[in-house]
């Protein structure tokens, strides 16, 4: 379910200052700056600044900020200049930035060795400068970063709830996500199983490739992975991840929540469910596989961040006729079969099992089968399948052969006495014709020898006509499958033979009919 926005992602407002980027400013390079102690925490950003020559200032502080101080009220007592440094490391302060003059006409080493130890970033100014322009400077870059912050949230919460109210997909919302945090976005339920995706395709293959290391970790990869709970009602039932954002995290969690709160309220208005997103990564998933217009290889990733588990495996593609992707995936979970289902077209469901090596695959299939049978009181289900791949690029061709098969038996199943599971040697001249159903002289062939029912009023007759062929003949079986007694039918099968002007009880006449009709209904679905 990965795809691109066709208008560009949307620059996020750049990061909050750190404190190298303020000692990067022109007002402050006029005062010639020096770090003397904690170098390493040049990158802390800074949430505001403070002139503060008091020496408890600590207490004034909630964190992020950084301090300016002439350090009048520190000369003199070497204890409380240690103590100063200590109370600001305990309040988490970004930096103190100390002009040199008369309280201190050189670097203090009791505050310099305080700081080393601590890991606060300590600067001196060489330079008379007028704190007051420093203030200015960045307190305006901060509101302005703020300012912006604020503004691509209500530009998200206003864009998503008009596609909301349009019924846009989910797809849709988390394209506008991407676009707008210029970063991959992934949706997951609780058990870090991948339901969604969106932005640049190769940056969320980078991700998926890498998603059962990411998954392990609590918040993701570091700082740049931003992440928002979905839920409600003191229910939590999934995770919006904004993978490798770009601007600072303040601004990244707003877009978070805010595409949360928007993921909520789809969910609620569609009347969909956590799960239904699960059948829509399958059916995105499966789809792709059949299509092959995306090469098998490129596809792992996904397959292994939806939870398939792909390593050392043995894959059987499935197609199941009339059978509803949940009910599948409900039998999945109570065999303890690991796999997908997702409907490829309506009324046609794929299943795509992933079983271990050593377990038998044919013994495994047959039980599925019947469960199914006895599940959904359909002792006529059946359950098209492939031969058994152990090579995830053969998957593809694979669930190919499953469709076709279910394709050249559908709504023959009651009539032909199919067993379970039915194969590709199963379907004999059924299949060949489905496979030549859009030629043009197959075409011809059947409107030519089907003309005489096609044109009548009694539709009734092509479907006895298809049951007497199908059970090869058989009279009583027909009569049975169509509720009429033996005097009945007869008399419905002479009106057949007159319509179409044939002998059903010569062999020769009887196949070409049947080979007309089949291509038919081929044509037909």
């Amino acid at each position: 379910m990965t795809t691109t926005s066709g208008t560009g992602p949307a620059a996020p407002p750049e990061p909050a200052l750190s404190v190298r980027q303020v000692l990067t400013l022109e007002r402050v390079l006029a005062g010639r700056p020096e770090v003397v102690a904690g170098a390493g925490g040049l990158d802390r950003p800074v949430r505001w600044v403070h002139v503060a020559e008091a020496a408890d200032v600590g207490v004034m502080l909630s964190g992020g900020e950084m301090v300016l101080t002439t350090g009048v009220l520190l000369a003199g007592d070497e204890a409380k200049q240690a103590e100063y440094i200590r109370s600001l490391h305990r309040a988490e302060a970004a930096a103190v930035v100390l002009g040199l003059g008369r309280a201190f006409p050189t670097p203090p080493e009791v505050m310099r060795r305080a700081a080393e130890r601590c890991g606060l970033p300590l600067v001196v100014l060489h330079r008379p400068f007028p704190f007051a322009e420093l203030t200015e400077e960045v307190q305006s870059r901060l509101l302005r970063r703020k300012f912006a912050a604020v503004s691509l949230s209500e530009a998200v919460r206003t864009d998503l709830t008009a596609l909301i109210t349009a019924g846009a997909p989910l797809q849709r919302l988390l394209d506008e996500v991407a676009r707008h945090g210029g970063c991959p976005v992934v949706v997951t339920n609780l058990a870090h199983r991948v339901l969604a995706t969106a932005g640049e395709r190769s940056a969320v293959d980078d991700v998926l490739r890498d998603w059962e290391r990411i998954a392990r970790q609590t918040g993701g990869a570091g700082d740049e992975w931003i992440r928002a709970e979905l839920g409600g009602r003191g229910e939590r039932w999934g995770r919006l991840l904004l993978c490798g954002y770009r601007g600072d995290a303040a601004t990244g969690r707003l877009l978070a929540d805010r595409a949360a709160e928007a993921l909520v309220l789809h969910r609620m208005l569609g009347g969909g469910s956590a799960h239904s997103w699960e059948e829509q990564s399958a059916q995105s998933l499966l789809t792709d596989l059949v299509s092959g217009v995306v090469p098998a290889r490129q596809l792992l990733p996904r397959a292994r961040a939806a939870g398939l588990p792909v390593n050392l495996r043995t894959f059987v593609p499935l197609v199941v006729p009339d059978a509803e992707p949940a009910v599948l995936d409900r039998m999945l979970r109570v065999l303890g079969l690991a796999g997908l289902a997702g409907e490829l077209s309506d009324g046609v469901t794929a299943v795509l099992l992933s079983l271990p090596r050593d377990r038998p695959a044919e013994t495994l299939l047959t039980h599925f089968a019947a469960r199914l049978r006895e599940g959904t009181g359909r002792p006529d289900a059946v359950v098209a399948a492939a031969d058994p791949r152990t090579l995830w690029d053969e998957v593809p061709a694979g669930l190919r052969e499953a469709r076709h098969v279910a394709e050249a038996v559908a709504g023959s199943a009651a009539a032909l006495g199919l067993p379970a599971v039915v194969r590709l040697k199963d379907v004999h001249l059924r299949g060949l014709v489905r496979l030549l159903r859009d030629d043009p002289h197959v075409q011809s062939f059947a409107e030519r020898e089907l003309d005489g029912l096609l044109c009548t009023a009694e539709p009734e007759l092509l479907g006895v006509l298809r049951t007497y062929l199908a059970t090869g003949r058989n009279k009583s079986r027909t009569a049975l499958l169509h509720h009429v007694s033996r005097p009945a039918l007869y008399r419905r099968l002479e009106a057949i033979q007159d319509r179409l002007g044939v002998d059903l009880d010569d062999f020769e006449q009887a196949a070409s009919v049947h080979i007309a009709l089949l291509a038919h209904d081929a044509q037909q679905r």
